[in-house]
């Protein structure tokens, strides 16, 4: 056996060693979730992976599922222009809907998975748009913005938007019709 291969498996079974005392809780459930693979995906890819979700989601709830008319928005559910963000839950126990901006959507769904629980919420952009803060440039941001807030304890504003994914399709619903679409 060569050197280079003597010490790499020296150091292969070192550092199953100390992985041990490195393990936590939140490691074990992700990795018994039908959602760790997606926290090892690379960051520029999950939110096309939350927007496949969502328009899955849709159409399997029998929801028209159409391409964008512009760049404004993700795609068009029952013909309403929506904006699909995404989070996973975050160290802190938060999600964080970022890139927030005025943009051609009317809804934006924010889906938010943790290791074993999905929120969604379908959220007037104008609501929205007033409960985010800004992102880049302190809480005087106006262009792009974003939410942050305890998963276990979303804000009370959201509460008619959703959480569980009936009650989001309900304000989905809800948004069409007040949209007159």
């Amino acid at each position: 056996m060569e050197q280079d291969d003597l010490d790499l498996a020296v150091f292969a079974r070192l550092s199953a060693e100390v992985q041990l005392g490195y393990e936590d809780a939140a490691a074990d459930e992700w990795e018994a979730s039908p959602f760790g693979w997606i926290r090892r995906e690379p960051s520029r890819r999950k939110g096309a992976i939350g927007e496949a979700l969502v328009r899955y989601w849709a159409t399997q709830e029998g929801m028209k599922v159409e391409r964008p008319t512009d760049g404004g928005h993700d795609c068009r559910i029952d013909g309403v222009p929506v904006e699909i963000k995404f989070s996973l839950i975050w160290g802190g126990g938060e999600f964080v809907f970022q890139q927030i901006r005025d943009q051609s959507y009317e809804v934006a769904c924010l889906l938010g998975l943790e290791p074993q629980r999905v929120h969604l919420w379908a959220v007037p952009k104008g609501v929205l748009w007033l409960n985010a803060t800004g992102q880049h440039t302190g809480a005087a941001a106006q262009d792009t913005k974003w939410l942050r807030f305890p998963a276990l304890q979303p804000p009370d504003w959201l509460t008619p938007y959703g959480g569980t994914l009936p009650e989001a399709r309900a304000a989905l619903e809800k948004a069409r019709r007040d949209l007159g679409v």
